[in-house]
């Protein structure tokens, strides 16, 4: 049996346009917050730039330690974090024995990941654009540069490499064996521990960043206490109490993090062109990198991140201490 009572049908008109009704409320409210929590910063904006600026400060440590240590792995990259090893053959090795010992190498698919021929005339004219004395090695009546083969090995273990390194050296096109692995294991070691370090050290300033922010939220709570009373005696629930210091809380952290940004710019423009001299003085090709659009985001993602936790934890505290007497 239909029911066509219109009383029905309109009832559950009036509850979905309230449902949507209430959603727009509640987005329109978040939104006034949002804006009235940035334009009381910017009324009181020199309070607001120092606090910005101290978070900035704490932002930034962690974050140029990252580009520095990010700029030393890229200028190692171009060993992709693997040693190699360098055959030097018999000077009386022709050409063609060299290409054909560096095939017989390379099938040796269990010991050896990639390598590559370099002819005593090619290891000439590299050797001759790197040291600058071209001159000199004009003036010999031969190349005293052997061929060379550079490999890369599949294993990193020292036994395995050393293993491989005896098994080259018994080669009778072989007159010696070149090993970086030592010094190559020292840098890794550098960097991973300057990994740890750039963590710990993120970590406790996160950690001042946090402290920064929930002690200028309490003073915010204080200052309004009497409101806070009076929207909680009128019936305000705690959320629509806790929302505009969860605001201010993300904008505090938000600048803060855009004060990091422009730190870690500044920096980067003061310190590229020494870096960048120097390293050319040693024949090198390296340009400081600094953030890119990804690092940027996910800079100002941790400070509105802090900012909102920071908050969270003030508010949670200091608030439920407030109530209608």
């Amino acid at each position: 049996m239909t029911d066509n009572n219109p009383r029905l049908t309109s009832g559950a008109s009036v509850s979905a346009r309230s449902l949507r009704d209430r959603w727009l409320a509640y987005l329109a409210n978040h939104h006034w917050v949002a804006r009235e929590s940035l334009r009381g910063l910017f009324q009181v904006w020199l309070a607001s730039a120092m606090t910005w600026l101290v978070i900035g400060i704490a932002l930034a440590l962690p974050t140029i330690l990252y580009l520095i240590l990010s700029n030393a792995s890229n200028l190692s990259g171009d060993w992709h974090g693997k040693p190699r090893i360098s055959v030097y053959l018999q000077s009386t090795v022709s050409v063609a024995e060299g290409q054909a010992f560096a095939r017989q190498l390379g099938s040796q698919a269990g010991d050896v990941s990639s390598l590559e021929y370099i002819s005593p005339a090619a290891a000439l004219a590299e050797f001759t654009e790197r040291s600058g004395f071209g001159d000199v090695l004009q003036t010999l009546d031969r190349n005293p540069l052997p061929a060379v083969i550079v490999i890369e090995p599949m294993s990193r273990q020292a036994a395995q490499l050393q293993l491989l390194i005896a098994k080259l050296e018994l080669e009778p096109e072989v007159e010696s064996v070149s090993f970086d692995l030592v010094w190559l294991e020292r840098l890794f070691a550098i960097l991973s521990l300057a990994e740890r370090f750039v963590i710990a050290l993120g970590g406790f300033l996160a950690l001042g960043v946090l402290l920064v922010i929930g002690n200028t939220i309490r003073l915010a709570i204080e200052n309004r206490r009497a409101e806070i009373e009076v929207v909680k005696l009128v019936g305000g629930t705690d959320s629509f109490v806790r929302r505009p210091f969860l605001y201010l809380g993300f904008w505090y952290g938000l600048g803060g993090a855009l004060s990091a940004w422009v730190l870690v710019g500044l920096s980067l423009m003061f310190l590229a062109a020494p870096v960048e001299m120097l390293l050319a003085s040693y024949q090198g090709d390296f340009a400081v990198s600094g953030l890119g659009f990804g690092e940027s985001l996910l800079l100002l993602a941790i400070g509105g991140g802090l900012g909102i936790l920071g908050a969270t934890l003030a508010v949670g505290r200091h608030l439920s201490r407030i109530e209608p007497s």
